[in-house]
C-alpha cells in the first residue's frame, strides 16, 4: 500500500482528535542517525506512537497504550463497559455502599 493513500485514509477516520495544535520546539534538527528528541513535549510514562506523515513532510505522532489482553474483554463488551462507566460515575458523586464480602 501507499504510505501517503494510507495518511489520508486514517485522518479521514479521525486521528486528529483536536485541531488546537502549538509549538512546543523551534528550529529542532535531527542527529546523524535521523532522530529527533523531543524533551519538551509531555510524554505519558506507557505511551508508544504511530506516526504520519505527508508530501509536505508533517508528521504526526498519535499516542497509543495497549491493555492487557486480560481486559480486552471489557472492550468487546459494551454492556458490561456502561456498566463500570455507571458504576465509576455513581462512585465519583458518592452513590457509594458497604459490600459485605462474607454475604456474597
Amino acid at each position: 500500500m501507499n504510505p501517503t493513500n494510507d495518511y489520508y485514509n486514517d485522518m479521514d477516520t479521525g486521528i486528529i482528535k483536536d485541531g488546537k495544535f502549538r509549538k512546543i520546539a523551534s528550529n529542532i534538527k535531527p542527529d546523524l542517525k535521523k532522530r529527533v528528541v523531543l524533551s519538551k513535549a509531555p510524554i505519558a510514562e506507557g505511551v508508544t506512537y504511530h506516526v504520519y506523515s505527508n508530501e509536505m513532510g508533517q508528521i504526526i505522532l498519535d499516542p497509543q497504550v495497549s491493555i492487557p489482553a486480560s481486559e480486552l474483554w471489557l472492550y468487546k463488551n459494551e454492556q458490561a463497559r456502561e456498566t463500570v462507566v455507571k458504576g465509576l460515575k455513581e462512585a465519583s458523586t458518592g452513590k457509594i455502599s458497604k459490600v459485605i464480602l462474607d454475604t456474597l
